[in-house]
């Protein structure tokens, strides 16, 4: 074998072309960090805090001004204004100068007090799903919390005390725990999604790129003649310093979120790196699979992003897979970051024995092996040199 052919010296080959594109450095290395740190740090506290809100308090009284006060108090919201009558608010709010108001009719305080049953407002914009949803949480538990002492004023009235009144006012109490993420720390929620899926997409689009540029530049035949004719070897030496390169970016984004960030993984590093580390083979093997198919660079790197893109909605990070259509809950298994998703709820969130998430690696693997499907394309598109523009 001489020293122009062979796996290392497509390695070398490979190397060089990476080096000499800058497009390369930009997708594999700069994009990935960029999102690594862009999504880290937008939730870096955890949740939003001090949201603009507004009040219209027409009551004016001291169980209104004693129910704002409360409500200013609370880590999300921070009223910034007080209006004279809900046009005023109303008109604010849709000049996004509030997300919110909280609106007090005259006579709360008269009508509490003599059991009439006032109605107190909430007014959120719902364009902002989760700055909205925050305030009128916050909203929502301050009305319950103002009727709650309304009713122990009554009650203290009759005559009752204060574990008569509470007993009354909430006969069963409630003792929530919130599992996986009990702090409800949104950058939890966001990153754990959002990295491991810019870097399939990264990887997609690479992975497609650099094999239909070679039938784009009419090197497929030299590439093909370097592994003596196998297209495996090709494709395995094509792809492994790209591979390297990507694991290099998944042990970053995972010694970020596990080490430095301390989130949630009660199995340790190894099963979450594990799962990195396939997912990337994975879409690399679905990438392959794809340019093998459809021997066009604009088609088939159109579809691998499209598939990237879709893999974060259909994949159960934001939208929970069994409330989908069954022709969406069976496709959501067609998408490598199901799995990995899967796995981290398993081996991050649950803590659970690695067997159990046994079939999810297999699946990763059979991802990884789904090119042999259709390789043998691939080698005649780069004997006979026919590119689709």
């Amino acid at each position: 074998m001489s020293m122009n052919s062979g796996f290392w010296a497509i390695v070398r080959r490979e190397s060089a072309r990476m080096l000499s594109r800058p497009l390369y450095g930009l997708s594999m290395v700069c994009a990935p960090l960029f999102c690594f740190i862009f999504f880290t740090t937008l939730m870096r506290e955890g949740l939003p805090e001090s949201l603009p809100a507004g009040v219209v308090d027409e009551d004016n009284s001291t169980v209104s001004r004693s129910i704002l006060r409360n409500l200013d108090s609370y880590q999300q919201t921070e009223i910034i204004r007080q209006y004279a009558n809900f046009a005023e608010a109303r008109e604010a709010m849709q000049r996004n100068e509030i997300y919110g108001f909280f609106y007090i009719p005259k006579g709360t305080e008269l009508k509490a007090s003599s059991q009439q049953q006032p109605v107190i407002s909430i007014y959120t914009n719902a364009t902002y799903l989760i700055p909205s949803s925050l305030l009128y949480r916050d909203m929502k538990t301050m009305a319950v919390m103002a009727a709650a002492a309304a009713g122990r004023e009554v009650l203290f009235a009759k005559g009752a005390n204060m574990d008569q009144a509470m007993g009354f006012l909430q006969p069963i109490r409630m003792d929530m725990h919130a599992l996986g993420n009990p702090w409800l720390n949104y950058n939890v929620y966001l990153s754990n999604t959002m990295l491991p899926a810019v870097l399939v997409l990264m990887v997609l689009m690479v992975t497609c790129f650099s094999i239909h540029t070679e039938l784009k530049d009419g090197t497929a035949g030299e590439w093909l003649a370097m592994a003596d004719d196998n297209i495996l070897k090709a494709v395995s030496a094509k792809l492994f310093p790209q591979t390297m390169l990507f694991l290099l970016m998944a042990l970053i984004y995972i010694v970020l979120l596990y080490g430095y960030l301390e989130f949630p993984a009660h199995n340790g590093f190894w099963p979450m790196m594990l799962a990195a580390g396939l997912l990337i083979l994975a879409s690399q093997g679905f990438a392959v699979f794809i340019a093998s198919a459809i021997p066009s660079l604009r088609w088939s790197l159109s579809l691998c992003t499209l598939w990237g893109v879709l893999s974060i909605p259909i994949s159960g990070f934001s939208f929970p897979v069994m409330g989908m259509p069954e022709a969406l809950q069976a496709m959501s298994y067609m998408f490598p970051l199901r799995y990995y998703f899967l796995i981290y709820v398993d081996q991050a969130l649950n803590g659970i024995p690695m067997v159990f998430s046994a079939w999810f690696y297999t699946a990763l693997i059979v991802f990884l092996i789904l090119p042999l499907v259709d390789i043998s394309l691939l080698r005649k598109a780069a004997h006979e040199y026919t590119y689709l523009p």
